[in-house]
């Protein structure tokens, strides 16, 4: 089966690969191992060392590697360059800290020395989506390298030649073959890689369904997983917010990646007291978005990544308001070639409808009137998803009632949700479990092993 890397602006096949044969993955599988067995002799002075020169061709040519994800899946070119630099700054980030976070713990116990050290599981299989497709990727493979695993990775199929650019990126940093390996393979394959007994754990960023698969055959086998999955992320604004500031960044935490982000916001729960204020400009700043190509630098908006993402989001809008959902702006697809989506307001929402329901992957925003504290948190919990959520207020109680109340894995007051290296990253409910990034993240896929020394 042939992969193909489509432009989703034109429609055009920018090139296809070959998918891996049987043969093939089982080399690249065999290598792995190998590759692991060698690499716990290389020291984390070593890798901090090659980790940095990571650092340094991502910085270097985030011009090129932004280029390819903006014709690969349609990201405007300055959030794409943002991308490649986001992933510089983790590789520094890890390549600092690894060696003091995964240093031993001395344990005070009746023992004539006790204490905790962590080593490597081994081979790391992570299933990667294509919305952020470098950033996905090394937020998971940075720190996994740093611990002394190896990692295969089988990103998203629409997006092959970031993958093999991740893969060249590490190569060309002085990562043996076999450290980090791409592999052109269908979804079909992830089964079979799990059960495969030289693959230790596996991480995965995408849907639902995709996590319940990976979670099911990795738990028939025993293996340790971390899932990150979607999000209905609300964004809460009360009396006290500064409005301005709050629907400026409404617009922009709706729209980022074209509204193509597990955390972007999705859900907007303001109090009726300035709820005809906050409505009026988050709609004007929602219409004034530009959208087009991704490759023109003022584009606010670029398309959806494949004609199915956009037609689903399509689906969604026209159910929602057949069920009672009245459209402010937007509410259809750009007459023009490529995967285009207007950026859309929703209101009056009925609850049995997919806009109160379900993750909306693409610029359109639920909006929501309460009239208090309370009434909004009950509201921001009333899904199935627990990723993060953003709230906006300048009352101390309130402050403390959402960061209590709220029922997700992050909570940003008066600031837009983002990950960010130096931070753990993850959900509950839906949304997944596990962490990613910081302390927490090195951890995930490590023996934490005792060691009692008696007298």
């Amino acid at each position: 089966m042939a992969i193909a890397s489509i432009n989703p602006t034109t429609g055009e096949t920018l090139t296809t690969f070959v998918e891996l044969s049987a043969p093939e993955l089982e080399r690249a599988i065999a290598l792995a191992a190998s590759a692991f067995r060698q690499y716990g002799e290389v020291s984390m002075a070593e890798r901090s060392r090659r980790m940095i020169r990571a650092a340094e061709i991502l910085e270097e040519e985030r011009s090129d590697f932004g280029r390819i994800m903006a014709l690969e899946m349609g990201k405007p070119i300055g959030a794409a360059r943002d991308e490649a630099i986001k992933c510089a700054r983790a590789c520094r980030y890890y390549a600092e800290n690894a060696e003091r976070m995964l240093a031993p713990e001395e344990v005070a116990t009746d023992a004539k020395r006790s204490y905790v050290v962590y080593q490597p599981l081994g081979v790391v299989l992570a299933v990667m989506p294509w919305n952020f497709p470098f950033w996905q990727v090394f937020r998971f493979a940075v720190p996994a390298l740093m611990a002394g695993n190896v990692a295969l990775l089988k990103h998203a199929s629409n997006v092959p030649q970031c993958a093999l650019s991740i893969e060249e990126i590490f190569r060309r940093a002085g990562f043996e073959d076999g450290i980090f390996t791409s592999l052109l393979v269908g979804s079909e394959v992830v089964g079979r890689l799990l059960e495969d007994p030289r693959v230790a754990a596996a991480t995965l960023t995408g849907s639902e369904d995709a996590g319940r698969s990976v979670a099911s055959i990795a738990g028939k086998n025993l293996k340790k997983t971390v899932l990150e999955l979607g999000g209905s992320d609300p964004f809460i604004v009360m009396p006290t917010a500064n409005l301005e500031t709050a629907i400026h960044t409404a617009v922009k935490a709706r729209t980022i990646n074209s509204g193509q982000s597990c955390i972007a916001a999705k859900r907007f729960i303001v109090h009726r007291d300035i709820a005809d204020e906050f409505e009026r400009g988050f709609v004007a700043g929602m219409a004034e978005l530009l959208v087009g190509d991704p490759l023109d630098e003022s584009t606010a908006v670029g398309p959806l990544a494949t004609p199915g993402i956009l037609a689903d989001l399509e689906d969604q809008v026209r159910r929602s308001v057949e069920a009672g959902a009245r459209v402010l702006v937007g509410g259809a697809r750009l007459e023009r070639a490529g995967n285009f989506y207007r950026p859309t307001v929703l209101t009056d929402i009925p609850r049995n409808s997919p806009a109160y329901s379900e993750e909306l992957f693409g610029p359109v925003a639920s909006l929501f009137r309460v009239w208090n504290a309370d009434e909004a948190i009950a509201l921001a919990n009333d899904t199935g998803f627990g990723l993060a959520a953003s709230a906006w207020t300048n009352d101390a109680e309130e402050r403390e009632r959402f960061i209590n109340g709220i029922e997700a894995g992050q909570v940003f007051i008066n600031a837009m949700v983002a990950s960010d290296p130096r931070l753990p990253f993850g959900g509950v409910k839906r949304s997944g479990y596990g962490r990613e990034l910081a302390a927490f993240g090195l951890r995930e896929f490590v023996n934490v092993k005792t060691v009692w020394i008696g007298v």
